[in-house]
């Protein structure tokens, strides 16, 4: 049985082994930043992974970009949060419900729209600097109608700060954090994967 858990846990390990490196490619070559906004963009909007993984590989890569690769990270993340609006206001009945069903999120669809109803703004921004998945929040601003200008400037500010303090860090901390992510991985995976899960989690219970 335990050499059972160990392979169940190793494969996901082994996969974000793979995207660490796939990062750390992408970080190398002329296409980097071009890489940064577009999974910035998906992440916004359909896709599951966090644009931060590719913008800590570059910014350890290239510490003195740190500002340029994190404006570029925000810039994709607010206007991937237009298209997850679009979504939500046209297309929810289609492609919006497939993304919803896709991450099982259906009952935190309902929660986020009562959350908007007490205070639109508070609800994005949580969202924006935080673990939670952020597609949900832009699909539904988009399904309940949340005027474009609170998604725009929430967006703008929740996703910069974030985005922000990560190169920052990194800036400061650069070879220290970068040494340990290759001596301790495995760990890294494993918060990275609670991290995530935790940010649905959140959608359904942070919120209440």
């Amino acid at each position: 049985m335990k050499k059972i858990t160990i392979s169940i846990l190793r494969a996901p390990l082994n996969q974000l082994k793979k995207l660490y490196n796939w990062t750390i490619h992408w970080a190398d070559t002329k296409y980097a930043q071009y890489a940064l906004f577009a999974i910035a963009f998906a992440e916004s909007s359909f896709f599951p992974i966090p644009p931060d993984i590719l913008l800590i590989a570059m910014v350890i890569s290239d510490v003195k970009k740190w500002a340029v690769n994190a404006f570029i990270c925000a810039a994709g993340s607010v206007l991937g949060a237009l298209l997850g609006y679009f979504i939500g206001w046209g297309l929810y009945e289609t492609a919006g419900k497939f993304l919803v069903n896709t991450y099982n999120l259906q009952s935190a669809v309902e929660l986020v729209g009562r959350k908007y109803a007490e205070n639109a703004f508070l609800t994005i921004f949580t969202a924006a600097f935080t673990p939670i998945p952020y597609k949900v929040i832009t699909i539904t601003a988009g399904l309940f109608k949340i005027p474009l200008s609170i998604l725009i400037i929430a967006s703008i500010i929740g996703r910069t700060g974030r985005f922000f303090i990560v190169a920052v860090c990194l800036r400061v901390f650069g070879k220290k954090i970068a040494d340990s992510i290759e001596k301790y991985f495995d760990i890294f995976s494993i918060i990275f994967v609670i991290l995530l899960i935790g940010g649905f989690i959140a959608l359904k219970y942070f919120y209440k």
